[in-house]
């Protein structure tokens, strides 16, 4: 695997959990990968193959058992800002309204020069709550609930951004503008994207390069680097949903899931 100094490594990585009982199970087993600055990474696979655990010890919530991760040349020990985490979820404070939900991270940090610069506007602006910025989470539907933390986690600007199927509760529409709005973040702000999906048409619109984990423990079965995105218009979905090439990858991974399925005795 290429050393990289700058984007995400992940190097020789397993993780084993134990219950009550003292069982185990091998949720990952010697797992590497690299992410270069910049670019979206896809981790897909079959249920319980490890994805969210993965994310999670990236995002220092969780600890390898064997092997590390390293960011930027960082070794990745614990929580830090250089990384937001966009769970599955719901995650506002309930008590706050939605600006001050998004400019929490900011506040907390005592980041006055984005409060003043109106990025909590921008990214308001962004996922289209601007109108509901004065309300409570209460008061909005599922689906905006998350756009609110989506909006928080990028009002931090991370280096990386790591998202656990952070657009399963939109709907298709909203969906559809918030991987938009992803892309225009990686390219105006370099911020790499670590993302946890099932959505195979998801995978291959947003990533640069998907991560196939194998199931029960979880390997890297395969790294599949999307270069034919490079001769389509940028964010054109129709021009990807008609490309050759896109039918050809969506049928192989397909016939990888089925492969991944266990086998009836």
């Amino acid at each position: 695997m290429k050393a990289l100094s700058q984007g995400l490594r992940v190097n020789g990585v397993s993780k084993v959990f134990q219950s009550a009982r003292k069982v185990s199970r091998v949720a990952l087993d010697d797992v590497s990968l690299s992410l270069p600055a910049g670019e979206v990474g896809v981790l897909l696979g079959p249920s319980g193959c490890g994805k969210s655990t993965l994310l999670r010890m990236v995002a220092g919530l969780e600890t390898p058992t064997c092997g590390n991760i390293v960011l930027n040349g960082q070794l990745v020990e614990k929580p830090g800002r250089e990384r937001g985490m966009v769970f599955q979820r719901y995650t506002s404070f309930p008590w706050l309204t939605v600006r001050d939900n998004v400019a929490y991270g900011l506040t907390i940090n005592g980041d006055g020069t984005s409060l003043r610069e109106g990025v909590v506007d921008h990214f308001l602006d962004a996922v289209r709550l601007s109108d509901v910025a004065n309300s409570y989470p209460h008061e909005l539907s599922g689906g905006m609930q998350q756009r609110v933390a989506i909006a928080r986690t990028l009002a931090n600007q991370p280096q990386l951004l790591l998202m656990d199927e952070p657009f399963g509760a939109l709907d298709p529409e909203t969906r559809w503008q918030m991987q938009s709005l992803l892309q225009s973040v990686v390219k105006k702000e370099k911020t790499s994207v670590l993302l946890v999906s099932h959505d195979i048409e998801e995978a291959i619109y947003l990533g640069d390069r998907i991560f196939f984990l194998s199931s029960h423990p979880g390997k890297l079965r395969e790294e599949i680097t999307l270069d034919f995105k490079s001769r389509l218009p940028a964010g054109d979905r129709e021009a990807l949903l008609s490309c050759p090439e896109y039918r050809q990858l969506e049928l192989k991974i397909r016939r990888m899931m089925s492969e991944e399925k266990p086998q009836a005795a």
